[in-house]
């Protein structure tokens, strides 16, 4: 993403059914690129219609957002990057200014196919894309500048007509990551993100008790703390990192990426207008569109979704791959748990009970002991 995009993008306001703004404009004409939505006729292309609305949920099912048809920074950043082709523009690593977009994951997969290490397809031109760009460039005897540009393009053009296979180098480097990480929890680094929404919801029964999603995530991190602390495992928690408007997400990943992490736990509990949804889920970091995801993170995804279901009586809302900023942006397998909803009455009564935090605390520290004990077991591919 070019900086005034991202710019733009971090300053973009929400927009939904029946807004009317020139900023609509430009969402329907990044639609209209990706064949998603028809062109509409210029005294309604600043209306934010139902095709303007089903259009934006397509777009944000396949990318893995939450779909709730709202164009908001996260879709608006994603949108753009979805604009760009391999070759539009040139590429390069940034330190700070991380270049992201559909060519960069198009280069990125290229790369990986010809067996050059570029961590994982997920759009983002970083350290590790930049030395696979550099190692390829000395192969191919093109300037190793890390500059993808006319020259470096039609050099992967040539290979590309040439080579084929190379699909299974993630899987196969994270199968890898696997046997190094299964050594047992002993000295292993896990961060513990919790929610931080603090607006309450009432919990049904006597008195006028409130619940918010702070109070129960930083309660159920402190409980996950003292069980895996205490067999060898270097607990680190978010609580005190300063968040930035509209990135809430990138900050830990950033932190969790500064300390070697081993593991990201996200402790998350929904909120609805609606009292009927209700369960638990777990999300790791997948992309449909970009055809790529964490087989690690969809490990410990069902590791932690399995204990869950085992030991509480939520409904099992299953796992999902999420192309969510915390889940894309950290380099080591990362969980999001949604451990209920406090709109629902029987949830909220549940996440109340003191009891029955530490029988969740329990479930989600087991499943970090079984991700990394010794197993010889072979990844299975995400969804």
């Amino acid at each position: 993403m070019t900086g005034t995009a991202r710019r733009v993008a971090q300053t973009w306001p929400v927009f939904a059914l029946g807004a009317r703004s020139p900023a609509v404009v430009e969402v329907r004409d990044r639609l209209v690129r990706l064949g998603l939505l028809h062109p509409a006729p210029e005294r309604d292309a600043e209306l934010f219609d139902g095709a303007v609305d089903r259009a934006v949920r397509l777009f944000q099912q396949r990318r893995g957002l939450e779909v709730d048809g709202k164009v908001g920074p996260a879709t608006f950043r994603r949108l753009e990057e979805a604009r760009w082709s391999l070759g539009d523009r040139v590429l390069s690593y940034r330190a700070g200014r991380s270049v992201s977009g559909d060519d960069v994951a198009a280069l990125q997969r290229r790369l990986l196919q010809l067996g050059f290490d570029v961590d994982r397809v997920d759009g983002i031109f970083g350290v590790r894309t930049d030395a696979a760009l550099r190692e390829f460039q000395r192969s191919v005897g093109v300037p190793v500048d890390g500059i993808c540009g006319p020259e470096s393009f039609r050099a992967l053009g040539r290979l590309a007509r040439t080579v084929s296979g190379g699909g299974n180098q993630l899987d196969l480097r994270e199968q890898n990551q696997l046997e190094a990480v299964t050594t047992g929890v002993a000295d292993k680094v896990v961060v513990l993100d919790a929610g931080r929404e603090t607006m309450g919801c009432p919990v049904p029964g006597p008195g006028l008790a409130t619940l918010t999603e702070a109070a129960v995530t930083e309660d159920l991190a402190f409980r996950i703390e003292g069980r895996l602390a205490a067999i060898g495992v270097q607990v680190l928690l978010t609580q005190g990192l300063a968040r930035e408007d509209g990135q809430d997400d990138a900050v830990p990943a950033r932190f969790a990426n500064a300390v070697a992490a081993d593991l990201v736990v996200s402790l998350r509990v929904e909120r609805l207008q609606s009292p009927l949804g209700n369960g638990l889920a777990t999300f790791y970091y997948g992309d449909g569109a970009m055809g790529t995801g964490s087989v690690l993170g969809a490990r410990a995804a069902a590791l932690v979704q399995e204990e869950l279901v085992t030991r509480t009586d939520l409904v099992d809302c299953r796992t999902h791959p999420k192309s969510w900023d915390l889940l894309r942006l950290t380099r080591m397998p990362t969980v999001q748990v949604e451990c209920g909803y406090l709109s629902s009455p029987y949830d909220a009564v549940r996440l109340a009970d003191h009891g029955f935090r530490d029988v969740v605390a329990e479930g989600i520290a087991a499943a970090v002991v079984r991700f990394f004990a010794p197993d010889r077991q072979t990844l299975p591919s995400p969804e």
